[in-house]
C-alpha cells in the first residue's frame, strides 16, 4: 500500500484558488495513477481528477473541467491539484488516492490507499 499525506486546504472567498499536494511514500510511486476524490458535508465521495502513471492521461470529472489542474512530480513522489474559480459546492474533504495496483489505466473509487485529506471551504 501507497501511503498518503495531503496538504494546501484552507477557507477561500468564491472566486479564489487553492494549490492541494499529496506526498506519497511509495519508492514505485512513478508507476502508479493517482487520483485525487472529495466528500462534501452530507454527500458520497466523488471523483475530482486522475493523472495517469506515464503523465500523459488526465481525466477530470465534469464539474471541475476547465477550473482544476491536475499533475505530478515523479522526482517528488508528489501530486497536486490546483483549484481556480472555486465555488461554494467545491466545499469538501479532499483525498488524494492510489489504486491497488501499480500500472492500471484509470483509479475507482474501491480497494485505494488513501490519505486522511484536506479540508477545503469556499466561502460564499
Amino acid at each position: 500500500q501507497v501511503q498518503l499525506v495531503e496538504s494546501g486546504g484552507g477557507l477561500v472567498q468564491t472566486g479564489g484558488s487553492l494549490r492541494l499536494s499529496c506526498a506519497a511514500s511509495a519508492r514505485t510511486f512513478s508507476t502508479y495513477t493517482m487520483g485525487w476524490f472529495r466528500q462534501g458535508p452530507g454527500k458520497e465521495r466523488e471523483f475530482v481528477a486522475a493523472i495517469s502513471w506515464t503523465g500523459n492521461r488526465i481525466s477530470y470529472a465534469d464539474s471541475v473541467k476547465g477550473r482544476f489542474t491536475i499533475s505530478r512530480d515523479n522526482a517528488k513522489n508528489t501530486v497536486n491539484l490546483q483549484m481556480n474559480s472555486l465555488k461554494p459546492e467545491d466545499t469538501a474533504v479532499y483525498y488524494c488516492a492510489a489504486p491497488p495496483q501499480p500500472y492500471t489505466a484509470s483509479i475507482g473509487i474501491n480497494g485505494n490507499s488513501w490519505g486522511k485529506g484536506t479540508l477545503v471551504t469556499v466561502s460564499s
